[in-house]
């Protein structure tokens, strides 16, 4: 066997050497790791000496025992070993390493040209080469790099395969999801049709009911959150009685806060759950074209000529920057001024204009904040006023109540509604006399969830 200096004599059985190739960034793959064994220990010094530039982490092992217990420890990719060792042969060792360890490449060295070894080595080993000693050291170290390009590519195509198989079972789920979607988006509209036909026989009979029935259909489309018609109907119904309006208007108003969102049922799920401010491009033209959508689906409808021209001009801004027409102050009809406080006010509260949620009192104070810009400022002041003294929208309009920042409550006040939470606890029940410590645990409590609440108060000498 190929000889070295005698300073190799005390080789351990198990020696580990790591060699980098002109410092690879640590981005870069991991070497891979090959494992010489021989019972020589001059012999594993020279292959070592022999293979360092390749840039593989060189392992060593003396005798087939050894090398048996350094895969069961390290993840090897690649065995050279000698076919003659005392204690195993190599065509052994590499028969039980095709059997432990079948990725793991492996690589025959013989001193003898016995073919017959060869043809063993190969049939029982399934080798990947066969080297002679001694070795020519440019010889060794291009069966060594053409063996790793050969696992590299056995290991692409695996990983290439394995890929393939998950995303053709993600495409099967994707198709089984596709077609329950299509299944559902079917139903939705065969019950959509149903309901549309049944509009149409009751508009013969009484175009209120007809209105009703469309105002379900925009429910129907919008998720539970964001069906905000009946809360825009309490605001619009109870200005109407306080400020008497006349009738018709009254009734065009009542009418077009059933229907001011129909122009959004042409929208797709993107766009019907994403805050306003938040659409862009495309999205954006869409959704200022929503108004005149509704408009248009309203204008064969003789009876609801003033409220169409409600729902066109619902998002005309005072100052003249609205849509479609920016028509600015008086142009902008009276009832399309309310519509547009209500439905702000609620949408604010849905967080479908900004980005998150507004509490009660800070929609209101928004409101207020662009009085004189976006909304008439004499209109805006009664509707804040509405708010703040009947809160029609939390379904008190009629009692005696005054609805307060928790900053201005004083002992001896008297709860006129549930106090729920955010995430839905009941924190004080209606007709609960508030304390000067409930207060403090309020205002404390308001300062742990980083929120605000407003509370419904009975007015002094009101019942209960």
């Amino acid at each position: 066997m190929p000889q070295t200096d005698s300073h190799n004599d005390g080789l351990d059985p198990v020696e580990i050497a790591t060699v980098s190739q002109t410092g690879e960034m640590a981005s870069q793959p991991p070497p891979a790791t090959l494992l010489l064994v021989d019972s020589d220990a001059d012999t594993l010094a020279l292959l070592a000496a022999t293979l360092e530039q390749e840039g593989c982490r060189l392992l060593t092992a003396k005798g087939g025992e050894a090398a048996l217990t350094v895969l069961d420890e390290e993840e090897i990719d690649l065995v050279m070993a000698n076919a003659r060792m005392p204690d195993m042969g190599g065509i052994d060792l590499l028969n039980r390493i095709e059997q432990g360890w079948p990725h793991c490449l492996r690589i025959l060295l013989d001193s003898q040209s016995d073919m017959n070894a060869i043809v063993r080595a190969i049939n029982e080993g399934h080798i990947y080469s066969f080297v002679g000693i001694p070795w020519k050291a440019d010889e060794l170290c291009q069966t060594l790099r053409q063996a790793l390009a050969h696992q590299q590519s056995e290991r692409e195509r695996d990983r290439l395969e394995q890929l393939t198989q998950e995303q053709n079972q993600e495409l099967i789920e994707l198709n089984a999801s596709l077609e329950k979607r299509v299944e559902t988006r079917s139903q939705e509209l065969e019950q959509l049709s149903a309901m549309l036909e049944a509009a149409y026989t009751e508009l013969e009979h009484s175009h209120v009911t007809t209105t009703r029935v469309f105002s379900s259909l925009i429910n129907l489309r919008l998720p539970s959150r964001l069906q905000t018609n009946a809360q825009v109907d309490a605001l619009v119904r109870a200005f109407c009685e306080v400020h008497e309006l006349e009738d018709e208007l009254k009734h065009d108003l009542l009418m077009a806060a059933a229907l001011y969102n129909l122009g959004r049922l042409s929208w797709n799920d993107h766009m019907l759950t994403t805050p306003s401010q938040r659409l862009f491009a495309e999205d954006q033209k869409a959704y200022q074209r929503y108004p005149e959508v509704g408009e248009s689906l309203l204008m064969a409808l003789d009876h609801l000529d003033g409220t169409a021209r409600i729902v066109r001009h619902h998002r005309e801004r005072w100052n003249g920057g609205g849509y479609p027409d920016q028509l600015e102050q008086q142009a902008i009809p009276f009832g399309a001024r309310l519509l547009g406080l209500a439905v702000d006010y609620i949408e604010l509260q849905r967080g479908m204009i900004l980005p998150n949620k507004l509490p009660r009192q800070q929609a209101l104070e928004l409101l207020r904040k662009f009085s004189g810009r976006v909304y008439d400022p004499e209109l805006c002041a009664s509707f804040l006023k509405l708010c703040l003294e009947q809160a029609p929208d939390l379904g008190v309009i009629g009692e005696s109540v005054l609805s307060l920042d928790s900053s201005k409550l004083q002992p001896g006040m008297v709860l006129a509604k549930d106090l729920y939470s955010e995430a839905g606890m009941l924190l004080l029940h209606e007709g609960k006399q508030l304390t000067r410590a409930l207060i403090d645990k309020l205002l404390h409590f308001e300062e742990v969830e980083e929120i605000r609440y407003s509370l419904l108060i009975k007015k002094p000498g009101s019942d209960g």
